[in-house]
């Protein structure tokens, strides 16, 4: 299924949208993808707002793990409507339960005060192996992304910086021209954020990672300036802290013109599976 098949949802009433089911060829995840539920969000809250209003940020918890079996229903409530900004929540409901809550926020067109991080150095995309090479994501279920170029930095590439505790980068692109317009972009962006996020939490962990249970807990975006997902983007990815099954993880995402696009912050789940913790 192409991301503009998964993000074109189904108008069932004002206010009420429904997305598409996975197709069979889409791998065999049982849970839905957070990034699958997020983009479908954010779609459902973009069709409420004037096309000159563009989202800014949006802020999501996954509650109940989602069933990629089954469609998924979005509430849009409306929450403000001002001059210069417009918020949006969603709920994203399955089974008659909420597994996926979001507000969003969008601002017209303004000016102020500029400034950016420099992007970090990176080794060029087209010089580094694709996901598949990836060990954790050589998985059947992962050719759902396949429409996706995803070139994850090797450790023995990666400038690793002082005192950030665990470090990762990832350049990724749609493969195909995706068209113009910029909510597209932006939707698959949130697609894709969730994708490879929480893996910088297990990066110095290689060991253990087939002992934890892994899911996206929360998840929040902020864009900053205009990009094409179908151009080469750089995820700068680090986790400050793992403690008590949880980890936070963060991310900065550049343009290869040394923009910064967009910044994440993620919460994730990295607890021992139940077996696991029962052999301590």
């Amino acid at each position: 299924m192409s991301i503009e098949q998964i993000l074109d949802l189904e108008q069932l009433e004002v206010n009420i949208y429904r997305g598409r089911v996975f197709s069979p060829e889409s791998g065999n995840w049982q849970r839905t993808f957070g990034g699958h539920v997020a983009g479908q969000s954010l779609v459902s809250a973009v069709r409420t707002v004037d096309p000159h209003y563009l989202v800014h940020s949006l802020h999501g918890y996954f509650l109940r793990p989602g069933d990629a079996k089954a469609p998924t229903v979005f509430l849009v409530e409306r929450i403000r409507d001002g001059g210069s900004f417009c918020t949006r929540r969603v709920n994203a409901i399955q089974h008659g339960e909420t597994i996926f809550s979001m507000s969003a926020s969008f601002q017209t067109d303004q000016s102020g005060i500029e400034h950016q991080d420099v992007m970090p150095s990176a080794p060029p995309p087209d010089d580094l192996p694709g996901l598949a090479s990836v060990k954790v994501f050589d998985d059947a279920g992962f050719r759902q992304f396949d429409e996706w170029d995803v070139r994850i930095v090797p450790r023995e590439q990666l400038r690793r910086l002082p005192g950030l505790a665990a470090q990762q980068q990832v350049w990724f692109r749609h493969r195909d021209p995706l068209p113009d317009d910029p909510v597209l972009h932006i939707c698959a962006l949130a697609y894709m954020s969730d994708l490879t996020l929480l893996g910088s939490a297990q990066v110095n962990h290689l060991d253990e990672r087939h002992h934890l249970q892994v899911a996206s807990l929360d998840h929040a975006m902020w864009f900053m300036r205009p990009f094409r997902a179908d151009e080469w983007l750089l995820y700068d990815q680090s986790s400050p802290s793992a403690c008590g099954g949880r980890s936070l993880t963060q991310g900065k995402i550049f343009n290869q013109y040394g923009e910064m696009v967009a910044a994440v912050m993620q919460e994730g789940l990295t607890r021992y599976k139940r077996d696991l913790r029962a052999a301590l």
